[in-house]
This record gives C-alpha cells, sequence and structure tokens, in this order.
C-alpha cells in the first residue's frame, strides 16, 4: 500500500481515484471544485478543497510526505505546470504529471516531473490497434519496441501444439499463458493444443507481433 496525493479531479482524475481505491491505497484527493471533491469522497482516504498552485496549500498537505503525487489537472495547463514545480521544490519524491501534447510533456519534465502520462494519447493507440484488429483482445506496450498481445489463436495454429509451432524460435515470441473460460492459465508445456475457443497471451517485439498477428 501506497500513500498517494492526487491533484486533479476531472474525468481522468476521477478514474485514477477509482482505480487507486481498487489497489487499496491511502488517497488524499484535491481539487478546486467543492462537486469533484464530493464526488470522489467514497474512493478516497481524504480530499481537500483548495488551489493547488498555492505554495502555503500544498505545504499543508505534507505534499513531501507521499509516495507518489499525482497532478492529474486537465483543463488548465499552467496550473499544472505551478502544480508540478512546487511539488518538486517541496521535495516530492515521485511526481507524475498529466500532458495531452509532446510540448507540454518537454515542459513537465523541465521543471522537474519524473513521469509524463498520456491518457488521451495512450488510449487512441490502444482503440486504434484494438478495433481494426480481428485477432487482438487486448495489449500493453511495455516500451517502445515491445509489447504484450492477448490475441485470439490463428485459425492455422488450431489443433497444433506450442512445441510444433515454435513460437520462440520460428518468430521470437513467448506465450506466456492462455484464457480459458475467461481465466488465465499459466501451467503450460509444448504439449499444450491451440483451440479455437481460447486467446493466447504473448510477449515480443511490435515487429515480430505485426508479422505473425497480422495487427
Amino acid at each position: 500500500m501506497k500513500s498517494v496525493l492526487l491533484i486533479g479531479l476531472g474525468r481522468f482524475g476521477f478514474h485514477v481515484a477509482e482505480s487507486l481505491h481498487r489497489l487499496g491505497h491511502e488517497v488524499m484527493a484535491v481539487d478546486s471544485l467543492e462537486d469533484k471533491v464530493n464526488a470522489v469522497l467514497p474512493f478516497v482516504t481524504g480530499a481537500k478543497i483548495g488551489d493547488s498552485t498555492s505554495e502555503a496549500f500544498l505545504e499543508s498537505l505534507g505534499a513531501r510526505n507521499f509516495d507518489v503525487c499525482f497532478v492529474t489537472i486537465g483543463n488548465d495547463f499552467q496550473a499544472s505546470l505551478e502544480t508540478t514545480a512546487l511539488l518538486k521544490e517541496m521535495g516530492a519524491k515521485l511526481v507524475v504529471a498529466r500532458a495531452s501534447r509532446e510540448i507540454q510533456a518537454k515542459l513537465l519534465k523541465r521543471i522537474g516531473a519524473d513521469e509524463i502520462v498520456y491518457p488521451e494519447k495512450q488510449l487512441a493507440h490502444w482503440t486504434a490497434v484494438r478495433f481494426t484488429s480481428d485477432h487482438i483482445q487486448d495489449f500493453t506496450e511495455l516500451d517502445s519496441e515491445h509489447a504484450m498481445f492477448e490475441v485470439f489463436v490463428p485459425e492455422q495454429w488450431v489443433g497444433r501444439t506450442l512445441g510444433t509451432t515454435d513460437l520462440r524460435k520460428k518468430h521470437q515470441i513467448n506465450m506466456l499463458a492462455y484464457r480459458r473460460n475467461g481465466k488465465l492459465m499459466y501451467n503450460f508445456g509444448p504439449e499444450y493444443v491451440f483451440k479455437t475457443e481460447e486467446a493466447i497471451l504473448v510477449l515480443g517485439s511490435h515487429k515480430d507481433l505485426h508479422n505473425v498477428f497480422r495487427f
């Protein structure tokens, strides 16, 4: 469990609060609008109404004592910049800031943000890949060159064993699990037989995954 300071409770910040709650973290949520603070109360340990560009207000929260500080302000980039700068000046351990464009990310990095997230950009890429492919159910990019994909078993593999397809040697792809009746199964060997009703979780480079699954 970690202690989290979450500043900015728009739609993205609200969903971050919900996810942190499900993960069991302690969250202090902050926004300048009372209705947004009230809406997130069921999912947070504490909440404050205030101006995060105020040094005195952030000092009162004890920003340096949190394990992670999220700056998820979406409609006022100047406020996001000022808040991020103040958090770093106060000694915040890890500041994760939201950006919607590359120029915003560069500015946030320049003033000290440790990590940048692009919710719209990342979701747009996921949506484009997911819904223009006949195979892909879900995917997670690990870095600029590698990803994990959950894909339906290609028709030409059905009835064959993992050993005979030899994914690692022939395609440089690792199979990590398969999904049966909604559950991920990790215990399998070369004798596993590919089935039409199952999906598989695979890891590899974008290039190799594309060559095999044609997304």
